[in-house]
């Protein structure tokens, strides 16, 4: 892997006529949740289409729920091995997403109470969108979610974005975190 620093999001900006990054590392270390959001969403609306991961204390429920509620692709605590971080921004430039279990337990309260507002009832998934959440809760993918489901790809997309809407959830992970609190926990993955 290759870096580059930048002081600012335009100062990255303006360089990227020179270079361009597989993941982009948003370091959050002064705890500032509101700049972090700000710079994800500049990121993400300059339509570079990179990955973005945001890097901050892993004990900052705040910058935890920041980084998921901006469609940041992950988030990787400061205090985790270089080993372990190297293997998730793999993950992500792979196309995947990384939060840690840590982190995401460190969120659970606040996530819990945002959520509390809605009616969180069994009933309110169909039986496949209820299966479409099981799988998406063991990290399969929409296409092996339709193969194993009998349907079309594009079924599974709506299912998805229907249940993200829903759960008022910003992205797969959060939609698998939620589904596990409304099971409690029961056959988490």
């Amino acid at each position: 892997m290759k870096g580059i620093g930048a002081g600012s999001v335009e100062e990255y900006l303006e360089q990227l006529s020179e270079v361009r990054p597989s993941v982009i590392i948003v370091c959050a270390m002064d705890g500032n949740v509101a700049d972090v959001s700000t710079r994800v969403a500049r990121l993400k609306s300059s339509g570079l289409g990179v990955p973005i991961v945001v890097m901050a204390d892993g004990n900052n429920v705040d910058l935890i729920l920041a980084a998921l509620s901006s469609e940041a692709n992950g988030f990787i605590p400061a205090d985790i091995s270089l080993e372990i971080a190297a293997h998730a921004l793999r993950l992500v430039m792979a196309g995947g997403s990384y939060f840690p279990v840590n982190s995401l337990m460190a969120a659970r309260p606040a996530m819990t109470a945002a959520t509390s507002d809605g009616p969180l009832k069994s009933n309110l998934f169909t039986r496949r969108q209820t299966a479409v959440i099981d799988a998406i809760r063991k990290g399969k993918a929409n296409k092996i979610i339709a193969y194993e489901l009998n349907m079309c790809e594009s079924t599974v997309k709506v299912h998805v974005r229907n249940i993200m809407k829903k759960l008022n959830a910003k992205n797969r992970t959060e939609v698998a975190y939620l589904a596990s609190e409304m099971l409690g926990d029961r056959d988490s993955h």
